[in-house]
């Protein structure tokens, strides 16, 4: 039998979603290890959410705040991570529903990968859709991308349900003060937040997470944001934003010597991909100006492409 010896909380962040509040609780609550404190934020939703919330009001382990304004998710994790004292946290957004053996099985994870920082798994839709997603077939090491993220905005993770992070990662993003910027897609600030910070990033292939597609979902229903045409220059520029802000928080600063940085960064990833070189290829390019590094770094980069080619390890 499994033996839970790390602390964890589940954040569940809500507006507006009473109808599925009651599962996604209901699902954090009967885990097969259970959480050691689950924080329900409202962010003062005008439907009946109170009510729902106040069901669970004898569980020992849940803690609730009801907001008085609406202020937008990244506001509801601000929220939730100052009042929480796990070790590692989940994220669950209110129409989600865990897996019965979703946080024992990312535990295990944890325990044996003492060096993982970050975990994202597998999901499987329901509702108006059904199937399920997967980033990669089997379990996977990421690596670092502190250098992938910082030049080319690369997002490596998934839906806000399917997120755990290590306190020591995730109080070096949280708070955010930019919350009207990320009233949606906070999870942005999450993925983009753990790689510019140094999380070593890893996937379950396993679907542990329930994701519900309606019709107001925000994520499936990316298509009404994309009829925004300036929707991706918007985001650009809150991404930029959220950037500064990071790195001025964490005090860190551009890499230097991108030759090396580069060829460190993907020597981390256990099985790189083609279009991980492709990347590093592309920031050492565009990015380092000297021109005997620029050359320096192709070449140091390419060479280790052959041996990784020849090892068997490059994915396709």
């Amino acid at each position: 039998m499994y033996t839970k010896t790390i602390k964890t909380s589940c954040l569940i962040n809500n507006y507006n979603y009473a109808e599925y509040l009651l599962e996604a609780v209901d699902s954090a609550l009967n885990q097969t290890v259970k959480f050691d404190e689950i924080i329900i934020v409202d962010d003062a939703s005008t439907d009946n959410s109170a009510e729902v919330i106040a069901k669970f009001s004898e569980e020992p382990n849940v803690k609730y705040i009801i907001k008085e304004q609406n202020q937008g998710q990244l506001s509801s994790f601000n929220e939730a991570f100052l009042a929480a004292t796990g070790d590692i946290i989940f994220f669950l957004d209110a129409d989600d529903i865990y897996e019965p053996e979703y946080l024992e099985t990312t535990l295990k994870f944890y325990n044996r990968r003492s060096e993982c920082d970050f975990i994202f798994c597998a999901y499987k839709k329901f509702g108006s859709v059904e199937g399920t997603f997967q980033n990669y077939e089997v379990d996977s090491d990421l690596g670092y991308s502190v250098i992938k993220t910082l030049y080319t905005g690369e997002w490596i993770g998934s839906i806000t349900s399917t997120l755990s992070i290590r306190r020591e990662i995730i109080q070096k993003i949280l708070p955010i003060p930019h919350t009207e910027d990320w009233r949606v897609r906070a999870d942005d600030c999450l993925v983009w937040g753990a790689s510019l910070v140094g999380a070593k990033k890893f996937y379950l292939s396993t679907p542990l997470v329930r994701y519900r597609i309606h019709q107001t979902n925000q994520y499936h229903n990316k298509k009404f944001l994309d009829a925004d045409k300036n929707y991706e220059y918007k985001r650009f520029w809150k991404r930029n934003s959220l950037f500064s802000y990071i790195m001025q928080k964490n005090n860190l600063s551009s890499p230097l010597l991108l030759a090396f940085t580069c060829l460190n960064e993907i020597k981390t990833i256990p099985c790189p991909k083609l279009q991980d070189f492709l990347s590093y290829f592309k920031i050492i390019f565009l990015f380092e100006h000297n021109f005997y590094w620029k050359i320096k770094g192709v070449v140091l980069l390419f060479n280790y492409l052959l041996k990784i080619s020849v090892m068997g390890k490059l994915k396709t």
